[in-house]
């Protein structure tokens, strides 16, 4: 037996070519021109060579599917089944392409399979072809499909009516449910159906343990099926004898809800499972228009929109989210009855199909999460970068390939961290700059601007920090004056600076370096920790008014970092920090990712109990106030003796790492 195939090379096909080739004969496969490498591919896949799967060239939009009349004689009355598969899967895709692929494509296929006389004709629709049908859609209808509004729903219908209507060949039709990948395997080309699910799946199963329940949605029934079943069904009704002009649904008998599929799949992922899922049906009570009205409202749009946006899930899918429709199966059963072909149940395979995803289609995998990959050839701007956490952090974005712009106050420092950074290949530009003088802020602006033209990253990394009591604060007035100065109107005064340029090109990201003490309420540290909380509110409201124009800000919320800032205070020596190049590494992961927050989940959990129990936070942070005790200088004192430390202290700092005491 012969065959002929349109989307030969496409997902369904790949498979069908394979069963087809085991009953022996030669299978001619519809290619373009610039696609015969993928059929050489497929060919080595399958252990044939060009004597049995021979390519034909054409076009699926041109008559004939443009095949010339020399092939199209060749084949007249040598081919004994002509199976269409080709067409648009995809629900995003724009309707032109869809109308043009599923109806004209499906109307090229059959004069083609005229033209070749063909003996049987196999065209593979769709349960889209139902519309939105309420209610149980059987085999033997399709004029009585509903809510044809979605451009893949009616062209699916279109192109089986074109079939019915038009097809001189003797046709089966076949309408295989959502298919997925392989049972046994997994294998899956493209992310679609509840593929779209599966990186909101992810997100939770990172964000929370397995054994926290949540709340999900029932939503309607979908109908999932391997990919697998419909290539070995479709092979087996398509050489039967007396069943043209029927039509077969390949579906599951008993598919599964929505939420049942989210929850097999969070299973399979080892995600939190959805212990309570909310039935639309229980908001029947609201009139529509009242529930239309608030899914217009600008800020629910454009919620919904960055949600959806964020998981990767098209807009257009959530309108199938209620599935409204049940398919009978009948002449399907009879057909395969007692030949062991069947749906395999959705949880005893789910875990190869998800396996599957993670490996090759997370679309995580394609991004370019290295920091070379985001900052090579833009301009990034680091204050404070010859020491500690900015040094470390130049290092990192001279090395990714950025323009590098650094600022400090100590012109001969400036210098040799400059020349040390182009020695191993930067390109590095250094200005002096004193970041809490505002006349020298707007100069370093202009300077920069002037000889970069705008900036695409700002890390606001310069800053001062006071540790000292407030009984021993009461006559150093200045001490509150001058950290507000350099952390708070000096990143301001760069912001301001920067922000219109960037709001200009729609492209801009600024890093603030923050304090874990603005989430623990550090003691000994209010001058320091009121100037980053500042800081930290300005960039909450900077970036609620520039939202929407793609300026975006990053607060890392630091814990304590072994840099020359904490020098003067002896006692640290004795307790756990970050490093520098660690506390960089966070920077990077701020500028690559550029999430609103980065911090410990010790600083989250300490910013969480202030905010349930604030005076249980307030008695922790006072125990560790008096455990820990001013340094000597803070208490004007001159000796330079190192202090003690206590096996408590060490203790208490351990338990607590990474917190100011």
């Amino acid at each position: 037996m012969n065959y002929f195939l349109t989307g030969g090379t496409g997902f369904i096909g790949r498979f069908l070519v394979e069963k087809l080739l085991a009953r022996g004969g030669t299978v001619y496969v519809l290619v373009r021109e610039q696609s015969q490498g993928k059929l050489e591919k497929l060919r080595e896949r399958w252990g044939v060579d060009e004597s049995r799967v021979k390519a034909v060239i054409g076009d699926l939009t041109s008559k004939n599917l443009g095949i010339d009349a020399k092939t199209l004689k060749s084949l007249k009355g040598n081919v004994d089944h002509f199976f269409h598969l080709a067409a648009v899967y995809d629900m995003g895709a724009d309707e032109e392409s869809q109308a043009a692929t599923n109806i004209e494509g499906t109307r090229a296929a059959v004069q083609a399979a005229e033209a070749m006389a063909a003996k049987h004709f196999h065209h593979v629709s769709s349960i889209a072809a139902a519309g939105l049908f309420k209610g149980t859609f059987r085999e033997d209808m399709f004029e009585e499909a509903e809510k044809l509004d979605h451009p893949y729903l009616r062209t699916k219908h279109e192109s089986e009516k074109v079939v019915r209507d038009e097809c001189k060949v003797p046709f089966r039709i076949y309408r295989p449910g959502m298919v997925i990948g392989h049972s046994e395997t997994g294998e899956m080309d493209k992310v679609d159906g509840p593929y779209y699910f599966f990186k909101m799946i992810q997100k939770i199963r990172h964000a929370l343990p397995q054994w926290v329940p949540t709340i999900g949605i029932e939503g309607g029934r979908l109908n999932i099926v391997p990919v697998d079943f419909v290539v070995n069904a479709m092979d087996h009704i398509a050489h039967l004898e007396g069943e043209d002009g029927k039509c077969f649904h390949l579906v599951d008998s008993d598919p599964y809800k929505v939420g049942e599929i989210l929850n097999i799949f969070s299973e399979a992922g080892h995600a939190p499972k959805m212990g309570m899922r909310i039935d639309s049906r229980m908001f029947g009570f609201i009139p529509p228009f009242i529930r239309q009205s608030i899914k217009n409202l600008p800020p629910v749009k454009r919620i919904a929109s960055a949600v959806l946006d964020d998981m990767g899930i098209p807009p257009s899918v959530m309108s199938f989210i209620n599935y409204p429709t049940r398919f009978d199966a009948r002449e399907t059963e009879r057909a395969l009855k007692g030949t062991g072909i069947d749906v395999p149940r959705l949880p005893s395979y789910a875990p190869v199909i998800w396996d599957y995803w993670e490996r090759n289609l997370d679309p995580d995998l394609f991004k370019d999460r290295t920091l070379k990959g985001t900052v090579e050839g833009k301009v990034c701007v680091v204050t404070g970068a010859t020491s500690g956490i900015g040094l470390a952090t130049a290092q990192k974005l001279a090395e990714a390939g950025a323009i590098l712009v650094i600022g400090a106050r100590t012109k001969e420092t400036l210098d040799e961290v400059a020349a040390d950074l182009e020695a191993r290949g930067g390109n590095i530009h250094a200005y002096q700059c004193d970041f809490s003088d505002m006349e020298d802020c707007d100069r370093f602006v202009k300077t920069v601007l002037d000889n970069h033209g705008h900036v695409d990253v700002l890390v606001n990394n310069a800053g001062r920090s006071i540790r000292r009591s407030l009984s021993l604060s009461f006559d150093r007035f200045h001490d509150f004056e001058r950290t507000m100065q350099l952390n708070y109107f000096g990143s301001v005064r760069l912001i301001m600076g920067f922000a219109p340029a960037m709001l200009e090109r729609r492209r801009g990201h600024v890093v603030n370096i923050s304090s874990i003490g603005v989430l623990t309420n550090a003691p000994r540290f209010s001058a320091y920790v009121a100037s980053k909380s500042a800081l930290d509110a300005f960039s909450r409201c900077a970036a609620a008014e520039w939202s929407d124009r793609n300026l975006t800000f990053t607060t890392i919320n630091m814990p304590l970092v072994k840099t020359p800032m904490i020098a003067p205070t002896k006692i640290y020596d004795s307790v756990p920090t970050l490093s520098p190049d660690e506390a960089a590494q966070m920077v990077a992961d701020a500028i690559v990712y550029r999430p609103k927050r980065i911090a410990t989940r010790l600083g989250v959990f300490a910013q969480v109990l202030h905010a349930l129990a604030p005076k249980m936070g307030e008695i922790i942070m006072n125990t560790g106030y008096r455990m820990f005790p001013d340094s000597p200088s803070a208490a004007g004192s001159k000796s330079g003796e190192k202090p003690k430390v206590s096996t408590e202290q060490v203790a208490f700092a351990a338990i607590m790492r990474g917190i100011y005491w």
